[in-house]
């Protein structure tokens, strides 16, 4: 069991969320304004709970809009950007050559790409199944184990994933590792000791 509490917070919305294109481990995806505000209102949300300056190891996926909403809320905070630390092990599902695409033209040739019940992408046929997932975030969590609280932005799908991991959840059948409920854009799940609390619900919508 990690010592110390994990502030997992998904990115805010992008211009590929806006138009309803598929993300994945696209590099660099602007957010859009309300993007920027689901970062603002994270940042706030964090102040209240911790206050100014607070003892908080800040991680990033290296993708454009973590680091975008990373850098809002280390305003909130009056922490340093540039100490935050990024690893590529954050990143989102890789979606091959589905990446980039529109949902409703990768629909009109392959059938649904969201699983209603779960939220959950389908892999793309040559991008990245969620035991590869599973299996990178593992890495991260053994080589970044260290005590103390720390902030994580990433992606939607992976953290459902490294949620899914944390805190022991059952294997989804469907993709065959844990998976954690999908939460909106701009929120935030707390996990210490291995349970998790929703510590702030964000208002965005896009499913990934």
């Amino acid at each position: 069991m990690r010592q110390g509490r994990d502030f997992i917070a998904r990115h805010g919305e992008t211009v590929f969320n806006a138009a309803r294109r598929l993300q994945g481990d696209a590099p660099h995806t602007p957010l859009t304004r309300a993007g920027f505000a689901q970062a603002d209102a994270i940042g706030q949300a964090l102040r209240a709970m911790l206050g100014a300056r607070p003892a908080l190891t800040l991680w990033a996926s290296p993708t454009g809009r973590a680091l975008q909403t990373l850098a809002v809320i280390a305003e909130h905070l009056e922490l340093d950007w540039h100490a935050a630390r990024t690893d590529v092990r954050l990143a989102e599902i890789g979606m091959g050559s589905w990446g980039g695409r529109y949902y409703e033209a990768v629909v009109a040739e392959v059938g649904p790409v969201i699983d209603p019940a779960t939220g959950l992408l389908r892999p793309a046929p040559d991008g990245e199944d969620y035991p590869a997932i599973a299996r990178r975030l593992g890495g991260w969590l053994a080589d970044s184990d260290a005590p103390g609280d720390r902030l994580i932005v990433m992606h939607g799908i992976s953290s459902r994933v490294l949620r899914g991991v944390m805190t022991g959840a059952a294997s989804d059948p469907a993709v065959g590792v844990p998976v954690s409920p999908g939460l909106p854009q701009g929120s935030i799940a707390l996990i210490a000791a291995g349970t998790e609390t929703i510590a702030h619900r964000g208002t965005g919508h896009a499913p990934a």
